[in-house]
């Protein structure tokens, strides 16, 4: 038995924060635990650290951590840098605006951010493994079977995540031979589950859920279907695509920094200030007093006003022009609701959105339950505007009698939800999520044979095979998920590639056609342009798309066959009459394991997968892509000049009731 560990990082009142969360099956436990002591906290009971390094000036490695970089001597250091918030700055688009609006202030590369998750995933390691490994039965730490899984945000691309599990296996994590890393559910999808393992009694079967976990930084929806209820084991069914939008109560602590700012600079501009007004607001809105009076707003002991101390201002200042009185800024409650309200109504155009796709896609069907998780979705004030706008408002026809309902432990819903899927998964055989939809069609570059009578090959760049003479139409894309656009639900078959080569070190493009929540090239556009002309197969339809605006190249992938057994290649024009190139022909087969928000590849020989070594090199592309390439690797059926072969594909032939979902269970 090997114990399981999630963390997720999110923030809850002001600071971003990182939960843990683990099952001790060494020991027989089946009980979800969380790690609640930290450096810096040992007498204190504290369910998540704080997401903060602090360097030393011109030094490489980090002077503390977590709680410990939030004492007065860390945060006001003058020869000391304090990192924290840069969770969304791993997405470069997200550094890239940000490095825009505040170039002073915002990471300078996305080598430091990396440097900083680096870091801070390390000494978070070291926490974890001086935490749990007295508590191991059986082995040592080095030697237990220990399993990690992680959650990251909806907004996060492939390219994204991929470099997140990079940074955090340089920090340790599965370093050891008996210990995996895997990224586990969305936010949204483990806050979904947590609520039905520990709720399951409020559901009903077939009952719709929207679920919304509303952290720091990024807010993430899910749509879910209830089923099984009267066995032991409830199941969901998402019946829409997880998404998610830069919505959190980061934004919150970002507006009140800059109200305070605007009237610190008013202040100064009258009488100067001990500090620049720039340092101050900053420390107001990290302070005690801000931060509990915001995680409290909406509460019954909501006062009318509060008041924020100025830091080293004397308390017999005074400038009641800037709302200064006795050396601390008053600010009345309005004033910290126009600060929420600014998110609130962003949240609610999301879920606005959400459910008016739900009315397109089933209408009839009631969305029956708003669970709230995260640390915005904790928030009294947040909890109760969305009841007043959904429950009462009633402006929605398939949400009449929809409850607003929070998760058990908010906070901790993600957490503990990622480890509950797991457990089930040991347990009952099976996930949660019975099923799950794909958030982007996916497929491989290719090259097809032409077909005059087919619209979609005129004008299309062609090329004549030398080696059968037949006429190809190049660049185009075999799509083996296709995301679609309907009002039924779908899931499709495991994928598999079949590809043919004839030497070593043969390349495939994966393509993604990533089309945000609603894509511009789908099935449906294929399947009109089909009965344009009935003559046409609809396979051939799906596998005709060319790389444009919205399909791009996600990443390169290389196969290495050399721990293949070269007697199961199919050696080709050996006789000496033969007219053709004398090659070897290879079939293998390349598996793309989709997962919640990563993709997986598997290389596969002779009916055996290829493990040593890495068989499997995979090159993302950039995030996102600058410009198109202008030229793409074509796979033509026998060998090149060179010797080598690209590779030609078979895609996976679905069903049209089988397109656009997928089952976790067969990946």
């Amino acid at each position: 038995m090997r114990p399981l560990l999630s963390f997720q990082k999110e923030r809850i009142c002001g600071t971003e924060v990182c939960g843990v969360s683990y099952v001790n099956l060494s020991i027989g436990s089946v009980s979800v635990k969380w790690l609640q002591r930290w450096p810096g906290r040992s007498q204190a009971n504290e369910n998540k650290v704080p997401t903060i390094v602090v360097y030393p000036n011109y030094q490489q490695a980090p002077s503390s951590w977590g709680f410990l970089s939030e004492t007065i001597t860390e945060q006001n250091a003058h020869d000391k840098d304090y990192k924290d918030w840069f969770k969304t700055f791993l997405d470069p688009v997200r550094l890239r605006q940000k490095q825009a609006e505040d170039p002073v202030h915002s990471p300078r590369s996305m080598e430091e951010v990396e440097r900083w998750y680096e870091d801070y995933h390390r000494l978070l390691y070291k926490h974890i493994e001086y935490k749990l490994s007295t508590e191991l039965s059986g082995a040592p730490w080095h030697c237990a079977c220990v399993d990690f899984i992680v959650s990251v945000p909806t907004t996060w691309t492939p390219q994204v995540v991929e470099r997140y599990r990079a940074i955090v296996k340089r920090a340790g994590f599965a370093q050891y031979r008996n210990h995996t890393l895997s990224i586990g559910l969305t936010e949204a999808e483990a806050a979904a589950v947590h609520t039905s393992l520990e709720a399951s009694g409020i559901f009903q079967e077939q009952d719709i859920l929207l679920v919304c976990d509303a952290g720091g930084g990024t807010t993430d929806l899910s749509v879910l279907g209830v089923s099984d209820t009267l066995t032991d084991a409830l199941s969901l069914q998402q019946l829409d695509v997880v998404f998610g939008a830069n919505i959190g109560s980061a934004a919150i602590d970002y507006d009140f920094e800059s109200l305070a700012r605007s009237r610190l600079k008013l202040a100064h501009y009258t009488s100067p200030l001990p500090m620049a007004p720039e340092q101050s607001a900053w420390e107001m809105m990290k302070s005690r007093d801000f931060q509990n009076t915001k995680c409290e707003h909406g509460s019954p002991d909501d006062a009318p006003m509060f008041s924020v101390p100025i830091p080293k201002l004397d308390s017999t200042y005074t400038d009641l022009t800037a709302g200064i009185e006795n050396g601390e800024m008053k600010f009345t409650r309005e004033e910290l609701q126009r600060l929420f309200d600014k998110q609130i109504q962003k949240l609610v155009t999301l879920i606005d959105s959400q459910l008016q796709t739900m009315q397109s896609k089933r209408p009839g069907q009631q969305v029956n339950h708003l669970i709230l998780a995260g640390g915005l979705g904790h928030s009294h004030y947040v909890q109760d505007r969305l009841r007043t706008r959904f429950v009462n408002g009633g402006s929605h026809p398939n949400a009449t009698n929809i409850q607003v309902r929070v998760a058990p432990d908010p906070q901790l819903a993600v957490c503990k939800g990622l480890v509950g899927d797991r457990l089930r998964r040991l347990k009952v055989g099976k996930s949660v999520l019975k099923w799950r939809c794909c958030r982007a069609s996916y497929g491989t570059i290719c090259k097809e044979l032409y077909n005059k009578d087919n619209p979609q090959h005129v004008g299309r760049p062609t090329m004549k095979d030398p080696q059968n003479g037949k006429l190809y139409v190049m660049e185009s894309i075999a799509w083996f998920i296709k995301k679609v656009i309907g009002s039924h639900q779908f899931r499709c078959l495991p994928v598999l590639m079949n590809c043919r080569v004839s030497q070593w070190h043969p390349m495939k493009q994966l393509a993604t056609n990533f089309t945000g929540r609603y894509p511009l090239v789908t099935q449906e556009e294929s399947f009109q342009q089909a009965s344009l002309n009935p003559t046409l197969k609809r396979d051939s339809c799906l596998t005709t798309w060319v790389l444009g605006v919205n399909a791009h190249i996600l990443c390169d992938i290389e196969s290495d066959l050399s721990g293949a057994d070269e007697t199961k290649f199919k050696e080709r024009n050996k006789s000496f009459w033969r007219l053709g190139k004398h090659y070897f022909r290879v079939d293998y087969d390349i598996k793309v394991l989709i997962g919640p928000a990563d993709i997986r590849f598997e290389l596969w020989f002779n009916g055996q997968k290829l493990s040593k070594d890495q068989p499997i090199k995979v090159e993302w592309a950039s995030t996102p892509p600058i410009e198109l390439p202008a030229s793409i690797p074509t796979p033509p059926t026998a060998p090149t000049e060179n010797g080598v072969s690209s590779t030609q594909i078979s895609p996976v032939k679905l069903d049209k009731a089988f397109e656009g979902y997928y089952s976790p269970s067969m990946v």
